[in-house]
């Protein structure tokens, strides 16, 4: 089944000045970013992608732009993909306010220790953040899969809580606990899909070679299902 490569965006100045960007508009990478994000991109050029797909905020699709050019630099030609499902979560009230602030919110607390709980001040909530998020890869992959393989690997850019919520899914934890996982700027995770179970090969990875991810020739007797598990680990 295809591979889906989760790229958190870049750096931005929200980041660095304690900001809750949420939807704001207009929020684009700082410089610090912007080489992030070209050092993400000369790893994945290594890969045939079968396709980029991005949230439709700045920060993201600038991101998604410097994984295209370096596609094409590569004699592939790949336009990114706007999907709204891939989008930050709405934070509502909470937008652009001070997280420093915020964690003076009672509603903080439940943010951290119970977000299945939390629907933001006229905002979106938390299930719903990741619901819509997870149907969005679910539908690409299968897409994907139907018109490039079953060997397919695409990326999708997204922000910190969406990409932590899809991980929850994927390793069947409740979202209660998706706190727990890391997403860093401009990092890499890396989830296929197949028909029994999600496997969740990296997290939240900055540094390490993506080439080994290139689709590869089919066996002709395969040795076992591509949803089984190997016992004892490869």
């Amino acid at each position: 089944m295809p591979t889906v490569i989760l790229v958190r965006h870049g750096r931005s100045g929200a980041n660095t000045s304690g900001i809750l960007a949420g939807r704001s508009p207009g929020v684009k990478l700082d410089e610090t970013g912007l080489t992030q994000v070209a050092a993400v991109a000369e790893r994945l050029a290594s890969l045939p992608l079968a396709a980029i797909v991005t949230s439709p905020l700045d920060r993201c699709k600038q991101t998604a732009a410097a994984i295209a050019t370096a596609q094409k630099q590569q004699e592939q030609q790949l336009r990114p993909a706007t999907d709204r499902r891939l989008t930050e979560c709405g934070y509502g009230d909470w937008t652009g306010k001070k997280i420093s602030a915020l964690a003076k919110d009672p509603l903080w607390s439940v943010v951290q220790q119970h977000p299945s709980a939390v629907t933001f001040p006229n905002g979106e909530s938390m299930r719903g953040m990741q619901q819509r998020a997870v149907d969005a890869i679910r539908d690409h992959d299968a897409r994907l899969a139907e018109s490039h393989g079953h060997d397919a690997v695409w990326v999708a850019v997204s922000h910190g809580d969406v990409i932590k919520a899809i991980v929850a899914d994927a390793l069947g934890q409740h979202l209660d606990t998706f706190q727990r996982i890391v997403v860093d700027t401009a990092s890499t995770t890396i989830i296929t899909y197949t028909p029994h179970r999600p496997f969740l090969v990296r997290l939240n990875d900055t540094g390490s070679e993506l080439a080994s991810f290139a689709p590869k020739p089919a066996k002709k007797k395969p040795t076992r299902r591509a949803s089984d598990a190997v016992v004892g680990g490869r």
